[in-house]
């Protein structure tokens, strides 16, 4: 399979993850009475940044994704460690906008880093590659920080 082929596969794969979480949050953070009435943390960053952010960590997850190598795509581990961040990063929008299980919505936050942390750990951590996946691991710090101050003060 060509990069170019994986590369596509995984930009749908990617956004896809985006789009499905998206539509299963019930509605926008903005129309969201319960988000909106939500006692957020000061470092809350403006909601334009939310969109900036996770376009660029997709597109960057998904150079990251293209330039593993071919054998590792079909790894049994890699595959699970993928598939946990993907299931974990769809079922956090639910959980906390739709449900509002804050809690929960941190257990969630925890796991895909995890999830993230083991690829850096099984495939290639001290690789160049690896600083692909580090705004995503960033991204992923301050939302929990974001979730936590949430549970926390509400």
């Amino acid at each position: 399979m060509s990069k170019i082929l994986i590369f596509g596969l995984f930009l749908i794969l990617n956004f896809g993850v985006l789009a499905l979480g998206s539509l299963l949050m019930g509605s926008s953070p903005i129309e969201n009475e319960w988000y909106v009435h939500l006692n957020k943390a000061p470092w809350t960053p403006p909601g334009w940044v939310f969109g900036a952010a996770w376009t660029t960590i997709m597109l960057l997850f998904t150079i990251y994704l293209t330039l593993q190598q071919k054998e590792k795509l079909t790894n049994k581990r890699f595959i699970f460690l993928f598939t946990l961040q993907f299931l974990t990063n769809v079922l956090w929008n639910p959980i906390f906008f739709y449900f509002h299980w804050m809690f929960l919505g941190m257990v969630v936050i925890f796991l895909l880093f995890v999830s993230l942390v083991l690829m850096l750990y099984y495939f290639k951590l001290s690789s160049w590659k690896s600083v692909f996946l580090l705004p995503y691991l960033l991204w992923l710090t301050v939302a929990f920080s974001l979730n936590a101050y949430g549970w926390f003060m509400n």
